[in-house]
C-alpha cells in the first residue's frame, strides 16, 4: 500500500547539507551557524507542541478505552469496558477524523524535525488505513477460534487486570456485572454481520461454542462445589486470597468480595454467555464450508485492502503467492543439505514424516514434559541475551518471562505469541507457548521459536518501542504487522548468523519455521483468492512442512479467519534482509550491524516503506 497521497515526503536529512560542506555566505561564519542553530531549535519546540498535541489526543482516547488503559497499566476507567457497539466504532472513527484535520490546520510539516514529520505523517497514514478498515468493519467476524470477547474477557481479566488493593477487586467484581452489555455489544455486531450474509466458516462455530463454554464452567455455576472454580472465579479468589495474605484486607471484607463476584458470574456473566451461546448454536444451521474471503460481499476488494493494510506494499495476490512458492523451493534445497548433514537417506517428504513423528522430537504430554519445555526455552533466552551486545546497542529495560498458555484458551489458541509488558514495570513481557499437545511443539523449534517470540524478537523490538524517548505514545504503542512480524521472523535468522543452532536438527526447525511462513504467502493467497478449500490448503502444508497435522490444520483454520495477516511475516523479513544487505554491500567496512539494528528499531513500527527510507538516509549519511 502506498502511503496517503496528502502526507508530505519525509525530508529525514533537514538540517544536514545546512551544517556540512556548504560555500562561505557573505556574512560571517558565527552568523549562519546561530542561524541554522535557531532554525534547529525552532524545529524542535514545534515538534515538541506537536507531541504535547498527540499527548492530549491519546489521552483522551484512553479515558474512552478502558481496556486499553488497562493493557498500559493505569487504573483509569479500572470499572468498565470498551464500548464495543457499532454507534461507538462510528464516533471513534469520527474523531480520529478531526484529530487529524485539526494536526493539519495546527501544524506545517515544513517547520518540525524529522521525528515530527515522520510522526504526521504516521498520523496521516493511519487516518488512511482507519477508513478502509471502517468501511469493511462487519466483514471482520466478531467471534473465532483466534479471537472474540469470549475469550478475550477471560483473558483480559486474569492477564490484565491487577488487584493490588479493595477497590482494585471492586474494580474486577464491576466489571464482571459489566460483561452483560459488553458481550452483549458485540453479539449485536456479529448478528448484524450475518444480516449482510457475513459469517465464518462452519467450522469455526463449535470453536466459538467450546470457549464460551469453558469460561462458565465451574463453581459458581452447573452446581458443582469450589474445589472445581471457573476460571474467572479462580482467578479472583486467588487474587483476593492475595490480599489477605499481606494484609491489605481482612477475611471478612474477602469473604463479602467473594460473594459479590459469585453474584455477578450467575446473575451477569452466566446470562450473557448463554444468550451468546445460544444465538452461536442456532445461527450453525446458516454457515456453510465455503471458507475463503472471496464468498464475503465485495470479497475480492476486501481481501486487496486486507494485503495492503498487513504487507504495507501495493503486492497484488499473484505476486504474493509467486514469492511463496520461489521461497519454498529455496528453503527445500536448504532443507536437502541438512539431510545430507545428518546422513537421512530418503525423500525430503520422507524426512519430514521422520520429524514429524519419531519420539526423540517431542517432550511427553504430562506436567513434568511442559516444565522441561518451558525451562528450556526460558535457558535459551538467557543464553542469547549475554549474547546480544555483539550485534546490538540498545537492549529493554523490560523483563520478560516464558509461560504456557492458560487451560482455558489453549484448544483454540495458536502456537505460540508474545504480550508486551506493562510499561510502568508492573507485569514483565510474556512469551506464550502452547503446550496443549506436545506432539504440535517439536524440540528441534523450540529454539527459533524463543528467539522469534523472545529475545531477540518481539520482546526486544516491543519493548524497545515503548520505551522510546522523545515520540508520542501512538507509535510507541502502535502496530504494524510487516514490521514487527517481519522483526519476529528476522530474528529467527539473525541467530544463525550469530553461531547458534549448533544441532543441526535445530538448524532444520529454523529453516522450518521460515518454510512455514514462506507457505503462508501460498496458502492465504491461495485460500482468499484463488478459492482452495480448507482440505486443498491443509494438504499444501502437510506436503511442503515438516509440521504435524493438527500444526497445519490449526494454522490453515486461523489463516481462513484473519485474512491476509499470515502474509506479513514473510515480506517484512525480506524486507530487512534485503535493506540490511544493501547497507552492507553499499557500506563496506562503515557498515556495522549494531548500528543497522538501531536504524530499525528506533523510530517503533513504521511501514516498510519509511522503513526503506529510514535506511536510506542512514546509508547517505554515513
Amino acid at each position: 500500500m502506498r502511503l496517503a497521497s496528502s502526507a508530505l515526503a519525509l525530508v529525514l536529512l533537514s538540517g544536514v547539507a545546512a551544517c556540512g560542506g556548504q560555500a562561505p555566505a557573505p556574512t560571517s561564519a558565527e552568523t549562519d551557524t546561530s542561524q541554522v542553530e535557531a532554525s534547529e531549535i525552532d524545529r524542535e519546540a514545534e515538534t515538541e507542541r506537536l507531541n504535547a498535541f498527540f499527548e492530549t489526543k491519546f489521552n483522551e482516547s484512553l479515558s474512552r478505552n478502558p481496556m486499553s488503559a488497562t493493557f498500559l497499566g493505569s487504573r483509569e476507567n479500572y470499572d468498565k469496558w470498551n464500548d464495543a457497539s457499532d454507534a461507538n466504532r462510528i464516533s471513534e472513527m469520527e474523531l480520529q477524523r478531526e484529530m487529524v484535520a485539526e494536526m493539519q490546520d495546527l501544524f506545517d510539516p515544513e517547520a518540525l524535525s524529522d521525528q515530527g514529520r515522520l510522526s504526521y505523517r504516521l498520523a496521516e497514514y493511519q487516518l488512511e488505513l482507519a477508513e478502509k478498515a471502517h468501511n469493511r468493519r462487519w466483514h471482520t467476524y466478531t467471534f473465532s477460534q483466534m479471537r472474540g470477547a469470549h475469550a478475550g474477557i477471560a483473558s483480559f481479566l486474569i492477564g490484565q487486570h491487577k488487584v493490588t488493593s479493595k477497590s482494585d477487586a471492586e474494580a474486577y467484581i464491576a466489571r464482571l456485572r459489566g460483561i452483560e452489555t459488553y458481550l452483549g455489544q458485540n453479539l449485536d455486531n456479529a448478528k448484524a454481520s450475518a444480516e449482510q450474509g457475513i459469517r465464518p466458516p462452519l467450522f469455526v462455530y463449535d470453536f466459538v461454542i467450546n470457549g464460551a463454554a469453558n469460561v462458565i464452567d465451574g463453581y459458581p455455576f452447573e452446581g458443582v462445589g469450589p474445589d472445581r472454580p471457573s476460571p474467572l472465579y479462580e482467578d479472583f479468589v486467588g487474587k483476593v486470597d492475595a490480599l489477605v495474605t499481606n494484609s491489605t484486607i481482612t477475611e471478612d471484607e474477602a469473604s463479602e468480595l467473594k460473594s459479590e463476584a459469585r453474584a455477578a458470574l450467575l446473575d451477569h456473566v452466566y446470562p450473557a454467555y448463554f444468550e451468546l451461546i445460544t444465538w452461536v448454536e442456532e445461527d450453525k444451521a446458516n454457515a456453510n464450508t465455503d471458507d475463503g474471503a472471496w464468498k464475503l460481499p465485495d470479497g475480492e476488494a476486501y481481501y486487496r485492502d486486507r494485503l495492503a493494510q498487513m504487507t504495507t506494499t501495493d503486492m497484488s495476490a499473484d505476486e504474493i503467492h509467486d514469492l511463496g512458492l520461489a521461497e519454498v523451493a529455496r528453503i527445500h534445497d536448504e532443507m536437502r543439505a541438512i539431510m545430507q548433514q545428518v546422513g537421512y537417506e530418503g525423500t525430503l517428504q520422507e524426512f519430514f514424516e521422520f520429524t514429524r513423528t519419531d519420539a526423540q522430537f517431542f517432550k511427553p504430554n504430562s506436567d513434568e514434559g511442559k516444565a522441561e519445555y518451558l525451562a528450556e526455552a526460558t535457558a535459551m533466552i538467557d543464553t542469547m541475551r549475554e549474547a546480544l551486545p555483539t550485534v546490538f546497542n540498545t537492549f529493554p529495560k523490560a523483563e520478560m518471562e516464558v509461560k504456557a498458555v492458560e487451560a482455558f484458551r489453549e484448544r483454540a489458541a495458536g502456537k505460540a505469541f508474545y504480550q508486551r509488558p506493562a510499561p510502568d514495570g508492573s507485569r514483565p513481557g510474556v512469551y506464550y507457548a502452547n503446550l496443549y499437545r506436545m506432539q504440535d511443539m517439536p524440540l528441534y523449534q523450540m529454539e527459533a521459536l524463543a528467539y522469534h517470540e523472545g529475545i531477540p524478537g518481539h520482546h526486544m523490538q516491543l519493548a524497545i518501542s515503548q520505551e522510546l524517548t522523545g515520540i508520542p505514545k501512538f507509535r510507541k504503542y502502535g502496530s504494524v504487522t510487516a514490521y514487527t512480524e517481519g522483526w519476529g521472523l528476522y530474528s529467527e535468522f539473525l541467530p544463525k548468523e550469530m553461531g547458534f543452532y549448533e544441532d543441526p536438527y535445530s538448524d532444520f526447525g529454523r529453516l522450518a519455521m521460515e518454510l512455514w511462513r514462506a507457505a503462508r504467502l501460498v496458502v492465504d493467497t491461495g485460500l482468499h483468492a484463488k478459492q482452495w478449500t480448507r482440505e486443498e490448503a491443509i494438504d499444501y502444508l502437510l506436503t511442503n512442512t515438516p509440521n504435524p497435522e493438527g500444526d497445519a490444520r490449526k494454522a490453515i483454520e486461523r489463516y481462513i479467519v484473519m485474512p491476509g495477516q499470515a502474509t506479513a511475516y514473510k515480506i517484512g523479513m525480506l524486507k530487512i534482509l534485503e535493506l540490511r544487505e544493501d547497507a552492507r554491500t553499499r557500506l563496506g567496512d562503515a557498515f556495522d550491524i549494531r548500528d543497522f539494528h538501531d536504524v530499525v528499531l528506533r523510530d517503533g513500527p513504521v511501514p516498510l516503506q519509511i522503513l526503506e527510507e529510514n535506511v536510506e538516509a542512514w546509508i547517505t549519511n554515513q
